[in-house]
């Protein structure tokens, strides 16, 4: 199910975390499982650990029971736009998005509460267009998905003409905006995490070699942002095709300006890493000279077992929780989730607890973006403003085969703030 696509790597990010990572996460021994979203209420930044199928608590307080609709009450309508007709792995994506979404609403006790409308947006703007006006004359009062972007910016537009929040999958922060929030992993949260650790961990001087896409062109831009704000030093940064010719002269490039740097960045997916990686050697880059960093396309057990890059670091979502979501929704639908089906989960569980928890407030601005945050299957994440997502994210490194944990993702935004 591993995706690239060239133009549109961006876009597709969420999806590249896909069966490879899944079989990475479910490799690892992991510790519990906090599934639904406590960092709702209070002043406090600390999460408080619930078990599947619990609404948020409180600090102090006993767990949130699901109650039946009182007599008279409607159901609260929820709309779900994926791309189910899409072809390929956009539609098996979509299905097992809608799967994980039906599991949240039925763990968290809330199927006599929310009413889930289905739309098909086919993967295209024209298509999530009509689906997201279906389902707001059908009475939704908050809309989950789209998938891709296009989509997205259609019916965000439809929905915001309706006062309409949408909480959406794309990974394209232009379509993110004030009402329109992205549940998904951004590309800018990558760059956050592992620049900050490399400085923390005294990795001040860096060159990049980035490829010549949107997704490169995000990372380059947040590369030089953040390096700033962490009193890092951008050396070089060198654009490349998936060229051997072009690429090789990005090498050569990147291996003159390597003698002043500790540190490479790569930011490629881990079908096209091992080329950068053969480039940069042929250039006279050794192995284990600098320290390589990486994204969260890393994240698969392909690339673990390449030499050059023992010792690399990379930043990833918590891994937390996962294997067991990874579980139930095998005992019920009889076979894995794609590794998006967790975004879609959380957004389901989301709701639910805003309904359960904010009464008539519970899909206004101010409740989808509490500054503590939630947390959800891959960790702790909170909606800005803007409508992108922050995450809180895990240091990885690969060693011997596989990774490890370097730098665990911290459990709430005040503990990541005093990291930084």
């Amino acid at each position: 199910m591993i995706l690239r696509t060239s133009g549109v790597q961006r876009e597709f990010r969420p999806l590249l975390l896909s069966i490879s990572a899944l079989t990475f996460c479910l490799g690892l021994a992991l510790a519990g499982c906090s599934t639904s979203l406590p960092g709702l209420f209070g002043s406090s930044n600390a999460p408080v650990e619930t078990q599947p199928g619990q609404l948020p608590l409180q600090q102090g307080q006993s767990p949130i029971e699901s109650q039946p609709i009182a007599p008279g009450q409607s159901a609260i309508r929820v709309g779900l736009l994926l791309p189910l007709s899409a072809g390929g792995n956009a539609g098996a994506a979509a299905q097992s998005m809608k799967n994980a979404t039906e599991l949240a609403l039925t763990e968290f006790g809330v199927t006599n509460n929310i009413q889930l409308i289905v739309k098909d947006d086919r993967g295209t703007a024209q298509g999530a267009r009509g689906a997201a006006q279906a389902a707001i004359q059908e009475g939704a009062e908050i809309i989950l998905g789209p998938l891709f972007s296009p989509a997205v910016a259609a019916a965000g537009q439809v929905a915001k003409a309706r006062n309409i929040p949408v909480i959406a999958f794309s990974t394209d922060t232009n379509v993110a905006t004030s009402g329109v929030y992205l549940l998904s992993f951004l590309p800018e949260s990558d760059v956050d995490r592992i620049v900050s650790y490399s400085a923390a961990s005294g990795k001040r001087s860096i060159v990049a070699m980035l490829p010549e896409n949107a997704y490169g062109s995000v990372i380059e831009a947040q590369l030089q942002q953040i390096a700033s704000q962490r009193g890092a030093r951008v050396i070089a940064i060198q654009r490349y095709a998936m060229d051997k010719g072009k690429m090789s002269e990005a090498a050569r490039r990147v291996a003159t300006a390597a003698g002043q740097a500790d540190t490479i960045f790569i930011a490629d997916a881990a079908d096209s890493t091992p080329q950068v990686l053969q480039a940069l050697a042929q250039a006279g880059v050794a192995p284990g000279r600098v320290q390589l960093i990486g994204t969260g396309l890393w994240d698969d057990p392909a690339l673990f077992a390449d030499p050059k890059l023992n010792g690399a670091w990379f930043a990833a979502p918590d891994s937390t929780g996962y294997e067991k979501f990874v579980q139930r929704y095998k005992a019920r639908f009889g076979s894995d989730p794609v590794r998006t089906a967790s975004l879609a989960y959380d957004a389901a569980s989301l709701v639910a607890a805003l309904v359960k928890t904010q009464g008539q407030n519970r899909f206004a601005q101010e409740s989808i973006t509490n500054p503590s945050g939630f947390t959800g299957i891959d960790g702790v994440f909170r909606f800005r403003q803007d409508g992108t997502c922050e995450r809180n994210l895990a240091v990885m490194e690969i060693r011997d085969g596989s990774s490890r944990v370097l730098s665990p993702a911290p459990r709430s935004f005040s503990s990541a703030a005093a990291q930084n």
